[in-house]
């Protein structure tokens, strides 16, 4: 217990301040600098500018003066002189760079040149929309005050009042896609001054924009398109993104366009200071088991050491949950050193328009000296200026990673980025393999938006906004393949043909019932009820986990207990208490094939197939896991009705080795816990062979009780099934990848198990092990799979 304590928390300093100090302390120190599995310094980097356009208004050009920009960077430039091309074009910089102004300024120089033109922009989120709201709206007013080119944001915190000011004297509208798809398109009569005028669409985050959710919007933007040709209008699109692997074809994808329409800037000319990159691993406190320190706590370790040196520093967690226990943390942690409560804040989904606002505002005055989040932040709202990064546990892509690591440094000085590995199989792989992360490309977003299931509701809901003519094409559909879903939608009386087009015929509003998250539209209201006020809100999949009752629900570093949860009204009733734990649901998965895509017998007893499944998850309940300790202290029931999802899924069936095969898998038992070791390994080496995040695969084994209907025979039946399914409704792709590439992932998960240092598994390779040898077990079945295959 001693050896836990010290590794969990050093002793603060008295006098020292400021980054340097902290790096010195560490990199000195007997019990931090053991745990760098990789250190890595980029050296500064200064800018390169060019003068600003002769064709910028010469408002703008004094606007810019007051700000003390008297030059622009040089990818900003470029931007200006391809949009004065009239010319669509993404920007891919990294965060930090300015990529606001390579559409603010083509922008706003169009519109006070043309008292007619508009421009709408989007963003993914609330807060980010809000955010460029207040960036661009500052702009505006140093151009002769905001009335002349008025801008409103249009979301669903939007007053009824202003909504309608919006639509009949806004110059700019600044939405988010969901608003767009259920709010505007919709309504789109109304909006006629918009539309009619509409000359650029600005499209920022793009590289959020991927999976289910990024195939949504791309028919969303086809959908506006289609809208803005009827009142006249092409609009000149604009995308800005992060660093991902393929901007330029991303956005063809999502805008509807070929990749020679639309121009690339991703040659940014920002400076960047100094950046010291640490890969922290947490000390082993079990070698038997492989088991590490809690990356939680260590995570909160470091970020004191940040916070007593007043180093301004973000925290990212995984999870609401983690990013509540650590806010708990450190505020303990830092309270003898004069460190006020307040200065140390979490920001997350849940909290109230008003509280993020706030938290917001206070980051860029700089009053909060750390906040603790999740990927709420990961975005490009301003922080303010950041000096350190700590991100616990790998946050599934490497393009996330470095997102989150650019949240710092925005002075140009020196800053600090640590990543805190936590005990899951990916983040111990890249702890002994730290150059796949620091030398691999970021990952290429990837999007289907002729998905059937998502393709067929924006129909509808296109349909509801106008007519489709014989002929008329929608999107990548040519008229062929658009007639033909148009006629299937006819013969389901959701349509009716008349006269040579398609109207809708249906009573119910389609675009209210079609999600673009996949999530349902209602959230769940968290009431105090010692104050008789709504505290918080929740999304209603995650109250299942979160909210159940005597569930403890953790909010701005204090505790809740879960009196009542009225399911039917989506309302969880709570109350302040002090306990000494928190609570962790526990989930029962059910996976069943519904249809089988393709399959192949490998072996006389080997089946491999991808297909749709259905996935039925129930919290069936809860552990009382204690604070600090971590330890478990007891259970619960909870009795909450399923949730049901259609997705895709690779698996495999692998039935009784023959002699001679050299494979001793005798019980059920054996073989269950060499499939889930098969599972954990192949699970690991799919997410960075698939360039996915390791969230959008998840792992079950079946008791092989199922009904299969992959080809698998009765002498078969005995054996479990193991799936790797796609974590989204509907899937993106990734089974039929699995399936094809199925030879060279089985290869890799066996090279990745037989490398590891441990002698009976751990979960760096194979997931805990509570009894047995897994590791062997599971290098067996591999070699057969291997076999099998070949």
């Amino acid at each position: 217990m001693s050896q836990e304590v010290r590794v969990e928390y050093n002793k603060p300093w008295k006098s020292e301040r400021g980054l340097e100090s902290v790096l010195g302390r560490w990199l000195e120190s007997d019990w931090v600098r053991p745990c760098f599995a990789a250190e890595r310094d980029y050296e500064a980097r200064g800018a390169r500018v060019a003068p600003l356009p002769d064709g910028l208004h010469p408002t703008l050009v004094d606007a810019l003066a007051a700000r003390g920009v008297e030059r622009l960077y040089a990818h900003q430039a470029r931007a200006f002189e391809i949009a004065k091309e009239r010319k669509s074009f993404v920007v891919a910089t990294p965060t930090a760079s300015g990529k606001s102004l390579c559409f603010h300024l083509p922008i706003l120089d169009a519109l006070i040149r043309d008292p007619n033109a508009r421009a709408l922009y989007f963003f993914p989120t609330k807060a980010l929309a809000r955010d460029q709201e207040a960036s661009v709206s500052s702009l505006a007013q140093s151009c002769g005050g905001e009335e002349r080119v008025a801008i409103a944001t249009y979301d669903g915190d939007t007053p009824g009042d202003a909504r309608k000011a919006a639509r009949d004297k806004s110059r700019i509208i600044v939405t988010n896609p969901d608003m767009l798809h259920s709010g505007i398109l919709p309504h789109h009569t109304a909006w006629a001054r918009l539309f009619q005028s509409l000359d650029f669409v600005v499209v920022d985050e793009l590289h959020t924009y991927r999976g289910v959710f990024g195939s949504h919007v791309a028919n969303v933007i086809r959908r506006l398109m289609r809208v803005a040709a009827f009142h006249g209008k092409k609009p000149l699109l604009i995308g800005a993104t992060a660093t991902i692997g393929n901007p330029r074809e991303h956005a063809a994808r999502l805008f509807g366009t070929r990749e020679d329409e639309i121009a690339l800037v991703d040659d940014s000319g920002a400076p960047r200071g100094e950046r010291k990159f640490f890969f922290y691993n947490p000390p082993v406190v079990n070698e038997e088991l492989g088991i590490r320190a809690s990356y939680v706590k260590q995570t909160v370790s470091l970020a004191a050491d940040l916070v007593r040196a007043r180093v301004p520093t973000i925290v990212f967690g995984p999870s609401r949950n983690s990013v509540e226990t650590m806010l708990k943390y450190l505020r303990e942690a830092v309270a003898q050193d004069r460190v006020a409560p307040d200065a140390i804040m979490a920001y997350r989904g849940g909290y109230l328009p008003e509280q993020r606002r706030d938290v917001e505002r206070r980051l860029r005055s700089g009053e909060i000296l750390c906040v603790v989040a999740t990927n709420a932040l990961e975005l490009g709202i301003d922080v303010g200026a950041l000096d350190a990064v700590v991100c616990a546990s790998y946050p599934g892509s490497v393009a996330a990673l470095w997102q989150r690591f650019g949240r710092a440094g925005r002075r140009g000085a020196l800053s600090m980025c640590v990543l805190v590995a936590c005990s899951a199989p990916l983040d111990q792989f890249l702890a002994r393999e730290p150059e796949f992360l620091l030398d691999a490309n970021v990952e290429e977003a990837r999007i289907d938006p002729d998905n059937v299931e998502v393709l067929v509701q924006h129909l509808k809901c296109a349909a509801f906004e106008l007519p489709f003519a014989r002929g008329d094409a929608f999107g990548s559909l040519g008229a062929v393949e658009t007639r033909e879903a148009l006629d299937f939608l006819a013969s389901h009386r959701v349509l009716h043909e008349s006269a040579g087009a398609y109207h809708w015929a249906a009573d119910a509003y389609p675009a209210n019932n079609v999600s673009l998250r996949s999530i349902g539209w209602d959230n769940v209201a968290i009431v105090d009820l010692d104050r008789d006020r709504v505290l918080a809100e929740l999304d209603f999949p995650a109250a299942h986990t979160m909210l159940h009752e005597q569930a403890i629900y953790q909010h701005d570093g204090e505790t809740w207990q879960v009196e009542r949860f009225d399911y039917d009204n989506h309302k969880a009733y709570v109350r302040r208490v002090k306990p000494d734990y928190f609570t962790t649901a526990m989930t029962h998965t059910k996976v069943s094939i519904l249809e089988t895509e393709q399959a192949t017998l490998a072996s006389r007893a080997t089946t491999f197939a991808w297909g749709d499944v259905s996935v039925i998850e129930k919290v069936v309940g809860y552990k009382k896991i204690k604070f600090q300790t971590h330890e478990n202290t007891g259970y619960g029931e909870v009795h909450l009705p399923e949730m049901q999802m259609h997705t895709t899924s690779f698996w495999m069936r692998v039935g009784p080795p023959q002699e001679g095969d050299g494979v001793k898998l005798v019980t059920p038992a054996e073989r269950a816990d060499a499939l889930r070791g098969v599972g954990t390994a192949f699970e690991t080496v799919a997410t960075f062979s698939l360039m996915c995040d390791p969230r959008d695969i998840a792992v079950h084994v079946d008791d092989g009780r199922s009904d299969a209907r992959d080809g698998a025979r009765d002498a078969l039946s005995s054996w479990p099934i193991l799936f790797w399914y796609e974590h989204v409704p509907g899937g993106t792709g990734l089974a039929e990848r699995m399936f094809a590439m199925r030879a060279e992932l089985f290869a890799r998960a066996r090279r990745l198990v037989e490398s590891c240092a441990c002698k009976i598994g751990c979960p760096a390779c194979v997931g805990p092990v509570a009894s047995g040898n897994r590791k062997r077990a599971t290098v067996e079945l591999l070699r057969y799979v291997i076999r099998s295959i070949a």
